[in-house]
């Protein structure tokens, strides 16, 4: 069965970026892998960061979701509150300094140094809910 094996994550400053999300999910420090910063997740996905690849200029911020154990959920707030970063509950930041319970978990979002959209959930959405959105 096909899986993901990595992505490139546009950003201004490859190791800041990826030593900022490193040090929220608790992870070992991102590794120097050519022009990336490469941070290699649990289940085997690597993010590379690298900075403006392909012709440089502006790039748009993107969403990563991060499925966690609700222990995981917890240091990641606790983390997340230390640093008095700013969180939402939803993907739009509509709804700041929340969490929301959606399908029965826990879900934030946060903004990582380039303003990619960093969620954080502890149950995958069911079919049922995506169907209501």
């Amino acid at each position: 069965m096909p899986r993901l094996d990595h992505t490139i994550v546009q950003s201004t400053d490859r190791f800041a970026s990826a030593r900022f999300l490193a040090d929220l999910l608790g992870v070992p420090e991102p590794k120097s892998f050519g022009p990336f910063a490469a941070l290699k997740l649990d289940n085997g996905v690597a993010l590379d960061y690298a900075e403006h690849l392909g012709g440089g200029g502006e790039f748009v911020p993107t969403h990563y979701a991060f499925l966690v154990t609700e222990e995981e959920f917890d240091a990641i707030m606790g983390r997340i509150q230390t640093r008095e970063l700013p969180y939402w509950a939803d993907p739009m930041h509509n709804k700041p300094q929340q969490i929301n319970t959606l399908d029965g978990g826990r879900g934030v979002y946060i903004n990582d140094p380039d303003g990619h959209n960093m969620e954080f959930m502890t149950r995958t959405y069911s079919d049922e809910l995506l169907a209501g959105m």
